[in-house]
């Protein structure tokens, strides 16, 4: 039996519903592209030029949730491996944007490099836990330039083989992207059956759908490309000074945004990816390891299922800036609440200090953290095989259980949970290694995954397609 988890209530969530339907009609979003809001007026929504706010009667959201498709699959180029939304399923998508790197060797903090790129990118392509890409640091690349934005895009897919999830910026970069999918993945018929990438689109809270990466999106429609919606209202910043509220209003956000998507391309893939978040009261910044984020995950899982949407749920971070005791017990005691909704996606591991630092260290720990949620969510077994009453017959009062053929078959089976971290032997054992540290050890095995890993190498004809219209773009930005 799975582990049951309930944050919200059926009568809450379905005030959340009513209570955004209300705000969408009555006080609607404004819509900075004049395309989008020309696409919503014909869906029936009313615009008001002169503001840019657009109103969205129910009726116009209705038809929106709708037209959503409730399963789909997002793949990559990896040979047979794809992920199937809405099945049961729930993986990890790394947390990027970080701008600093903590070099656990020197404890030190620095300015993310290309190198840290990389073996951040290779480190989540070795790992199965973590099935979608984000950039986890984004220092050392400039996208501004045609030639740097496809020289990006190549790199990814060098590295990274399984879903890829990024931002386009500019309607420009569009078809410089669409380019290399098509050297990379196949034709227009194979990427869109294929999906292997998705866009994600960031409403700026509160409740403005902006111009640049909105239309940058409408220049992918025909593609099928999937798009996952994440604004991120502050609770007492940009969003209002309670949970509820702050969920009303990252809901209204979604919800607005998947109107104009299903308006410009119905039955577009989409995925509910709120990602609320709260500010700490004594800074007025965002750390992310405040509990409530706990909550705020859960209760975006729940909202989504509301709706019958696949999720990708956040759940804040940690307040700390080195892989410590504090960045432990706030990442553990947050992803348990928001795994055990059990979202699709789960973002993300590897961020500290309110996701300015990347740390490889802190990566594998989240990975094991989230094994030990998944142990969580699975539950107490009680099929008919576990309960074991001829079992406790047989060893009769004061036996002992640990030779017993069905003792040896549980520990294989998953009923325990074996840790692949951490130290579990006796403090002398640990004592006579050297009295190794956690970070110690994380560096030695980030060193023999790094050492043993190659992502799946291009073929000789891919990389001089993808030479020559890397050289176009340089020329086109000269």
């Amino acid at each position: 039996m799975r582990t049951l988890l309930q944050v919200l209530s059926e009568e809450e969530q379905a005030q959340i519903h009513e209570r955004t339907l209300t705000l969408l009609a009555k006080s609607g979003m404004r819509v900075d592209t004049s395309r989008g809001r020309h696409i919503l007026g014909e869906s029936g929504a009313i615009i008001n030029e002169h503001d840019a706010i657009v109103l969205f009667p129910p009726a116009v959201v209705e038809t929106a949730l709708q037209s959503a498709p409730r399963q789909f699959s997002l793949g990559g180029r990896r040979p047979n491996w794809g992920y199937q939304v809405n099945a049961g399923n729930c993986t990890l998508l790394a947390d990027g944007e970080a701008i600093y790197m903590y070099d656990a060797k020197t404890g030190t903090r620095r300015v993310g490099t290309y190198d840290d790129w990389l073996h951040a990118t290779l480190l989540i392509d070795a790992l199965d836990e973590v099935g979608l890409y984000w950039s986890m640091i984004r220092g050392w690349s400039d996208q501004d330039s045609p030639g740097d934005f496809v020289n990006y895009w190549c790199n990814i897919f060098r590295h990274f083989t399984k879903h890829v999830q990024d931002v386009v910026e500019r309607p420009g970069q569009v078809r410089w992207l669409l380019e290399v999918l098509q050297v990379i993945i196949g034709g227009r018929e194979t990427i869109r059956r294929e999906k292997p990438v998705s866009l994600l689109l960031t409403p700026y809270s509160p409740r403005v759908i902006e111009e640049a990466f909105t239309t940058a999106y409408l220049e992918t429609l025909g593609w099928d490309i999937p798009v996952a919606v994440m604004p991120m209202p502050m609770m007492g910043t940009t969003a209002p000074g309670s949970l509820i509220s702050t969920l009303v209003l990252a809901n209204s956000e979604v919800l607005a945004t998947l109107c104009f998507i299903q308006a410009a391309a119905p039955g577009t893939p989409f995925i509910y990816a709120p990602a609320p978040s709260i500010i700490d009261p004594r800074t007025g910044r965002f750390g992310g390891g405040a509990i409530e984020h706990a909550l705020l995950g859960a209760a975006v899982t729940e909202m989504g299922r509301y709706y019958g949407l696949p999720v990708l749920a956040s759940t804040g971070g940690a307040d700390h800036h080195i892989p410590d005791i504090q960045a432990g017990y706030e990442r553990g005691s947050n992803w348990a609440l928001t795994t055990l909704s059990w979202p699709d996606i789960l973002v993300g591991p590897g961020l500290l200090g309110g996701a300015m630092t990347l740390s490889l260290e802190q990566l594998l720990i989240d990975v094991e953290i989230f094994r030990r949620c998944k142990r969580l969510y699975q539950g107490i077994g009680s099929d008919e095989h576990q309960w074991l009453e001829n079992t406790i017959t047989i060893v009769g009062p004061g036996g002992n259980f640990l030779a017993q053929p069905s003792t040896r078959k549980a520990v294989h089976s998953g009923e325990w949970y074996i840790d692949q971290i951490g130290m579990h032997t006796s403090f002398e054992a640990w004592e006579g290694a050297g009295k190794p540290s956690m970070l110690d050890s994380l560096r030695d095995q980030i060193d023999k995954i790094l050492d043993s890993h190659t992502a799946l190498p291009f073929g000789e004809d891919v990389e001089r397609e993808l030479e020559k219209i890397e050289q176009r773009a340089r020329e086109e930005s000269t």
